[in-house]
C-alpha cells in the first residue's frame, strides 16, 4: 500500500536544497589544474623518429614539455581535427608544406636532417648484405608512401632503379623498426636515428645514395598555440633551429639543418 505524505512549501524547499548541496558535493571538480590549462607547459607534435631527442629535450629546456610523437601524417590529421598541441616537428618538408597550406601553423624552419639505413634483426637470420632486387624475396617491411620515410624510401629506389616489394608497409619508421625488432620482419629501412637507438636489437646496413636523398626536419608554431604559450612556443622552435641544439640534434644521430 503507498503512503503519501503531504509537505509544506518550506519544507519541500528545505529538503530541495539540501538534495542540490549533497549532489554538488559528489560530482567532480573544476577548480586547480582541471579548471585551467598550464601557461608553463608547451605541447610538442614530434615526428615519430624525434622521440629520440625527447628526454634531452625535457632536460635542457627551462620549460615543462608534453611531447606526444607519431607518424608525421597522423600528427598533421589530427591538428586538422583539433588536437590541442603549441609546436609541430615533421619529418620532411612536404609535410610541414601541407600544415602551412591548411593554415595550421605558420613560420616553420628547418631544425635537422636524418638519412635512411637499412635495419636487421641481431645475427641477420636471413643472411642479407645488400640492397638489391633480391630484398623482395625476403620480408622486407617498408614506409607506406604517404608519410615521410616513405617517400624518401620510394625517391632512393628510383635513384638506384630498385622496384622493391614490401611484406608490409607502415606508418611510422617506429612500425618499421617494431616489425625488424620483433622477428617479423627480416629487415626494413628506417632513420639512422631511430638505427642507432636500437643499435642492440638490430645491425644497420648502409642504402647506397641514402646521403643524396636525406630528409630535412621542419619546426613550427601552431596556430592552436593560445595566446599565453605562443611566445614560449616560438622560443622552443628558435632554440630547435638554433646553435644552441646542435649537441642536441648530434649526440642523436642528427645533422644540423644548412
Amino acid at each position: 500500500m503507498a503512503l503519501w505524505v503531504s509537505l509544506s512549501p518550506a519544507l519541500c524547499l528545505v529538503l530541495c536544497v539540501a538534495l542540490s548541496l549533497a549532489l554538488s558535493t559528489c560530482a567532480p571538480s573544476t577548480t586547480g589544474s582541471q579548471q585551467a590549462e598550464d601557461p608553463d607547459t608547451l605541447t610538442v607534435f614530434g615526428a615519430a623518429s624525434t622521440r629520440v631527442v625527447n628526454e634531452d629535450l625535457q632536460k635542457e629546456w627551462d620549460h615543462p614539455l608534453t611531447i606526444v610523437n607519431g607518424g608525421s601524417s597522423g600528427l598533421l590529421q589530427q591538428l586538422a581535427d583539433g588536437a590541442q598541441a603549441d609546436v609541430l616537428i615533421t619529418a620532411d618538408k612536404t609535410t610541414m608544406d601541407a600544415a602551412v597550406q591548411q593554415g595550421l601553423v605558420r613560420d616553420p624552419v628547418a631544425v635537422a636532417t636524418n638519412t635512411m639505413v637499412m635495419v636487421v634483426p641481431k645475427g641477420n637470420p636471413a643472411g642479407i648484405t645488400d640492397v638489391d632486387e633480391a630484398l623482395s624475396s625476403h620480408r622486407l617491411v617498408l614506409c607506406a608512401p604517404q608519410v615521410p620515410c616513405g617517400r624518401t624510401s620510394q625517391a632512393i629506389q628510383e635513384d638506384l632503379g630498385l622496384h622493391l616489394t614490401a611484406a608490409s608497409l607502415e606508418q611510422s619508421v617506429s612500425d618499421v623498426l617494431g616489425k625488424v625488432t620483433s622477428g617479423q620482419a627480416h629487415a626494413g629501412w628506417v632513420y639512422s636515428t631511430d638505427a642507432a637507438a636500437a643499435s642492440d636489437s638490430v645491425t644497420s646496413i648502409p642504402i647506397p645514395r641514402a646521403e643524396q636523398h636525406a630528409n630535412t626536419l621542419y619546426a613550427a608554431v601552431t596556430t592552436h598555440s593560445t595566446a599565453t604559450r605562443e611566445q614560449r612556443a616560438a622560443e622552443l622552435v628558435t632554440y630547435l633551429s638554433g646553435n644552441s641544439a646542435r649537441s642536441l640534434w648530434s649526440s642523436h644521430g642528427f645533422h644540423p639543418a644548412d
